[in-house]
């Protein structure tokens, strides 16, 4: 190891070494540790499983498709319905099992306020999955 000197008369020189000790002592305990870790890893107990096929059963509960228009009009998968019979007709799905998903399209138009009425009827009748549909946007 090249040392620096104090003296004034010898000219100062860029110390060009190395110092490799620090690495070489943390390499040597990270392969201890790996070689102490390595076999913990890969110990596996073997165990015969049963061979089996069979395909999910995937069962999608039926969806009600409810629309607001900006007029304030309201449909029901497409038909047009009255604000009066919204309690009943969600007082009826929410009794179905498995509970319809409630999607509801509210026009950009629309107004907030009949969209949470629309909401809190679905909810006093008993419906949770409740969700809105939005248009992706195009870049």
């Amino acid at each position: 190891m090249a040392m620096g000197s104090f003296d004034p008369r010898r000219p100062q020189t860029p110390i060009a070494d190395i110092n490799v000790v620090p690495l070489v002592d943390v390499m040597l305990v990270l392969l201890v540790i790996f070689i102490i870790t390595a076999p913990l890893l890969t110990h596996s107990v073997k165990v015969d499983l049963p061979k089996a096929s069979s395909a999910p059963n995937i069962t999608q509960p039926a969806h009600v498709e409810f629309a607001i228009r900006a007029n304030g009009e309201l449909r029901w998968n497409g038909a047009r319905v009255a604000p009066q019979e919204l309690a009943a007709r969600f007082a009826t799905e929410a009794r179905k099992q498995p509970q319809p998903e409630l999607h509801i399209r509210a026009d950009r138009q629309a107004r907030y306020e009949r969209v949470a009425q629309v909401m809190s009827a679905a909810a006093q009748a008993g419906l949770v999955r409740i969700g809105f549909v939005t248009e992706p946007v195009k870049p």
